[in-house]
Parts: C-alpha cells; structure tokens; sequence
C-alpha cells in the first residue's frame, strides 16, 4: 500500500502485523482520486472504517486542507499515526479510535460549535454487513455534510446500495474486480457515469454545478476555531 500521488507520492504506508483489514487496493483508490479531481483541493475530508488511513492519506498529499480518520481497531489506528507521520501530513489530521457511529455523534457537536462540516466523505465498512446505507443516512441526519459534499462509499460487488437516500442520489458507480465504489450527491438527476471531460465528477454535470474555478474555500460556512 502506497500514496500514489501528490506531495507524499510512493510513500509506503505500514499496516499492523498480523492486521486482517482489508485496506483499499492502489488502483481503486487512484480512479477513486482521479474521478474527484480538484473538488479534494483544501476539502475537509472524513474516512471512515478508515484501516491503515490510506484513503485520508491520499487525500491530503493531493492537498486536502483537513482529514480525520475513524478507526475502532487500536492497532490499526496505530498505524494510521505512524503512516501520518511518515509522509509528514500529521498537521490537520485527527485519528479517532472510535465505533463510527460513536465518532459521527463527537464531530456533530463539534460541528455545532465551529461549523466544520465535510467536504468529502468516504467509507470502507466490512463487506456484506450492510452498514453503508445506515452510515450515509445517519451522516446526513447529522449535518456533516458541507453543501455540496459528496460521499463515497465502497462496498462488495454483489451490494446493492440505493438509488437516493435521504435526498442524496447515486451519482456515479465504478466496479473494480470485486469492489464497488458509489459517490452520493444531492441534486444529481441526470443518471450515472456521467463524468466531465477529464473523467473527474469537479467538471461533471454530475457535480452540481461546481468546478474547479469554483471550488468552494477552506473557510466556507466555517467559523474559525479548533481543529477537530
């Protein structure tokens, strides 16, 4: 496992010995990376079921402004410490040794505080457990979404995630073997796999409108304050 681009590009990242996770295969991740283009540019980013932190990695060597990692295993969240440290992108990062249900309930009162919603979401629960649904709804319930945010959820090929939850539609899936990835955003009515020109949701009629001439700043809606 590695970072694939930006400014800690081929880093190794370590996993726990022993570790079972199943962390997120490089080539997943880089069409994950390249489908979200520059909408990852000072974004605040949330990695769920996060393993080792490759997914939260990734995204602030290609310059998320922000990322807090959520990993219930100490082991693994070990790790996502050390691999932080390694590609020196501890600064603006958070790791939570939570339930992720649990750390969503944390953010949200943070949230209330310091008006610190995601840009980007991302999952990677167990395959076949069926936690996708219920973890998008309840980010939603939460508030912990950004305007204009997208989540992105991988799951099992077999999963069949819906078609819109709580006002949120499937945008766009990518299968990878026997990976599924699904990105979630409010307003996209024009049907899937859809990308811009470039192949990135940022230039996509998919995207709501919003591209990287307009890439919303760090500070909107946000108040200045703590880091989470």
């Amino acid at each position: 496992m590695r970072v694939i681009a930006g400014s800690a590009k081929k880093r190794l990242l370590r996993v726990p010995p022993g570790w079972k996770g199943r962390p997120t295969a490089d080539r997943v991740k880089e069409s994950v990376f390249n489908i979200l283009g520059d909408l990852v540019i000072d974004s605040y980013f949330l990695d769920l079921f996060a393993g080792a932190g490759g997914i939260g990695i990734e995204a602030l060597s290609r310059g998320a402004r922000r990322a807090v990692f959520v990993e219930k295993d100490p082991r693994a969240a070990g790790a996502i410490v050390r691999n932080l440290r390694d590609s020196g992108l501890e600064a603006g990062s958070r790791v939570m040794v939570r339930d992720v249900y649990r750390a969503l309930e944390e953010l949200a009162e943070i949230n209330k505080v310091n008006s610190e919603a995601f840009d980007l979401v991302f999952l990677d629960p167990p395959y076949g457990m069926g936690y996708e649904a219920p973890v998008i709804s309840r980010v939603l319930d939460l508030e912990l979404l950004a305007p204009g945010g997208i989540i992105i959820a991988e799951s099992g090929k077999r999963e069949v995630l819906p078609s819109e939850i709580k006002g949120f539609q499937l945008a766009r899936q990518q299968r990878y073997g026997d990976t599924l990835i699904s990105f979630y955003r409010q307003g996209c009515r024009n049907g899937l796999n859809n990308p811009g020109e470039d192949g990135s949701l940022a230039n996509s009629s998919l995207s709501g409108q919003l591209r990287p001439g307009d890439v919303r700043s760090p500070g909107h809606n946000r108040k200045g304050g703590q880091s989470v």
